[in-house]
């Protein structure tokens, strides 16, 4: 299935994002490197400018929107597993943070944990309004146990020209291990293993 021409039938999309990083050390000794990306879609924002109590025309199809930012996002990986994620976006100013969530609910996070192999943990989110080309913070955390500490990490994001006033940006994030140089002790991705 198309999963972007699916979101493209149930949405006004302008844009599609992606972002990578390649991370080889943050100062130690060179490593396996941690890469980071960050895949995002401005949509335009139906209740712009208007209060309404019911958003499910954001909510009821946004099953498509995790399917397709999972699979950009682990295309961007280039076939490696993702071990952490994490999901976000901005409302242009004239909508409402409420506009972002109601684009990431469970019906979104369920075809996210399926895109990226599952995930049993909790997706790590932040959401809010402000003018085009703010940068959000994209947290990410181990996608099968969130209190593994050595994941606690996060990507910035941004796009230029958006969102604009009457749109929304919904992002995701993925990272294919924990922090470079991780080493500050708790619950590790090999107690995880053991307690399996």
């Amino acid at each position: 299935m198309n999963h972007s021409a699916e979101v493209e039938n149930h949405y006004q999309v302008r844009g599609w994002y992606s972002s990578v990083q390649e991370i080889r050390h943050d100062g130690g000794e060179p490593g396996e490197p941690l890469i980071k990306v960050a895949v995002g879609v401005i949509i335009r924002n139906p209740f712009v400018g208007t209060y309404k109590a019911d958003l499910s025309a954001l909510t009821g199809p946004s099953a498509a929107i995790g399917n397709a930012l999972g699979e950009r996002a682990m295309a961007l990986l280039g076939g490696r597993p993702a071990e952490s994620y994490g999901k976000g976006g901005i409302a242009g100013v004239g909508g409402e943070q409420e506009h972002v969530v109601a684009c990431i609910t469970t019906e979104f996070g369920n075809p996210l944990r399926d895109q990226v192999g599952g995930g049993e943990a909790w997706i790590s989110s932040a959401s809010k309004v402000a003018s085009a080309g703010t940068s959000i913070d994209i947290p990410l955390a181990h996608k099968d146990e969130l209190y593994i500490r050595s994941h606690y990490d996060a990507i910035t994001f941004a796009v230029p020209d958006g969102p604009r006033p009457d749109e929304i940006l919904i992002c995701v994030a993925a990272a294919t291990g924990p922090r470079v140089h991780q080493r500050v002790g708790g619950k590790t991705v090999a107690d995880l293993a053991a307690a399996q």
